[in-house]
């Protein structure tokens, strides 16, 4: 039996709510919260003038293993989460290969039972290629479906071009369906445009142009149609624009939603002012947009139109990054930062501690059936992350844990600290230290009821 611990005297940000409390922790869940006394035989962790929230549970990340691991893994990407705050993830299909049938995810599961320090779930992909495959399964044994990343393998993989395709899923599919939406002739178009004026060299800032609002609301409007003609459970990943979130409801409470959304948390932080200081390092597909677009992304974050908060973490070399428009690859790494990302939005009075903990850690929990995580509750996984809301520090080089060795906000200075990260009960995080003897656990999740 592992050693007790408790947790004194820290903020809990919890349900809607900040209380002062202790929590008590043993074989791995929340056992107690309250005023609890000090035991000889418990290890005591001071919480006092500390915030404790929720472990943060990451929708949507591409940790690269298997087939990629030259730019992150299993471990060193579950490593920088942990650093983050972060305690549990889902990690999209667009590996090598690509996980496209029971097999592939079986054999992914067991990868990670060996190398992830958090807990971990997999999309199972779904194209062109075997959608026919995916509608004669029980998708219910899924956390869910997704085409994300897997458009880069070949043109025609995104479900939100093919109007037919995503007809057939969506009457047939049982589980959510989360999908990446831009309408690919928009974007080629725009590209052939930019490509007869530039060359292959187009400067970064035209990105969002390229991959436009249109080519977004339109694919996101589609969708959301056919969606709800089937009754189907879909999610739109990763929105980029202040047109799109006016597709979405707020009136209903979050579990009775066949339609949900997220924002990733580099669309809340950066804008197209960012090009011309950052280049391709914020080449993103969907493209980060204008000003008034993370104003507009923020603002239906708080008014529940937009439901969680992800990462869409998406380690690439420098070298792969650093290439010409058409070369340089989409996406970065940003797990270790999202918290503290998110609190410093906190500390310019743009969202509140309770908001952040809903949106980061009760909603994934929600959105996905995931059982015993997301809420600090007696019973529950203890998945926990202890902050100091009065730290400062720096993004560098020598404080990235990514594998790729390099984030978009180096230079960034935080005025936040995650101090301590549990993962299952287990203190895997402790300023700066890391303890790996026991790894993360497959998350369990419910069947998703309309």
């Amino acid at each position: 039996m592992s050693q007790s611990t408790l947790i004194k005297n820290s903020s809990i940000v919890n349900e809607g709510k900040i209380t002062t409390a202790d929590v008590l922790i043993s074989n791995g869940r929340i056992q107690q919260i309250g005023r609890i006394d000090s035991q000889p035989q418990y290890k005591i962790i001071d919480g006092t003038g500390k915030h404790l929230f929720p472990g943060i549970i990451d929708g949507q990340v591409h940790f690269r293993d298997p087939g990629l691991t030259h730019k992150g893994d299993l471990y060193t990407e579950s490593k920088a989460a942990i650093a983050g705050g972060v305690t549990s993830f889902i990690d999209m299909p667009n590996t090598l290969p690509n996980i496209l049938t029971v097999k592939s995810l079986k054999e992914k599961y067991e990868i990670a039972s060996k190398k992830s320090l958090a807990n971990y779930s997999f999309f199972l992909g779904v194209n062109g290629d075997n959608i026919d495959a995916v509608i004669k399964m029980d998708t219910t044994q899924f956390i869910g479906v997704s085409d994300d990343g897997l458009y880069f393998i070949k043109k025609g993989n995104l479900l939100a071009d093919s109007p037919e395709k995503m007809e057939k899923l969506f009457a047939n599919c049982k589980s959510i369906i989360a999908i990446h939406s831009e309408k690919e002739e928009i974007v080629e178009a725009n590209e052939q445009a930019f490509r007869e004026k530039y060359g292959e060299d187009i400067p970064a800032k035209f990105h969002p142009i390229i991959r436009s609002t249109e080519g977004c609301y339109e694919a996101t409007k589609r969708a959301i149609g056919l969606a709800k003609k089937h009754n189907a459970r879909l999610h739109i990943l990763h929105l980029t624009t202040e047109a799109e979130t006016h597709l979405f409801q707020n009136d209903i409470p979050l579990k009775e939603k066949h339609i949900t959304t997220e924002v990733s948390v580099h669309h809340l932080w950066f804008s197209d002012k960012d090009y011309d200081r950052l280049g391709m390092l914020i080449k993103w597909n969907p493209a980060i947009k204008t000003e008034k677009d993370k104003q507009g992304l923020l603002k239906a974050l708080l008014d529940d139109r937009i439901d969680i908060i992800t990462t869409d973490h998406a380690p690439h070399t420098l070298e792969e990054k650093q290439q010409p428009y058409f070369k340089s690859m989409s996406g970065a790494p940003m797990v270790q930062h999202t918290l503290n990302c998110m609190l410093e939005f906190y500390k310019q009075d743009l969202i509140s501690l309770e908001k952040i903990a809903e949106k980061m850690c009760h909603n994934p929990a929600t959105l996905y059936c995931i059982t015993d995580r997301g809420y600090i509750r007696e019973g529950y996984y203890a998945d926990l992350t202890l902050v100091d809301l009065n730290t400062k520090w720096t993004v560098s080089k020598e404080n990235i844990l990514y594998k790729c060795g390099w984030s978009p906000l180096e230079g960034t200075t935080f005025n936040t600290a995650i101090k301590q990260t549990f993962v299952n009960g287990n203190l895997v995080y402790d300023n700066g230290t890391f303890f790996e003897q026991v790894k993360g656990q497959e998350i369990e999740f419910g069947k998703w009821h309309p």
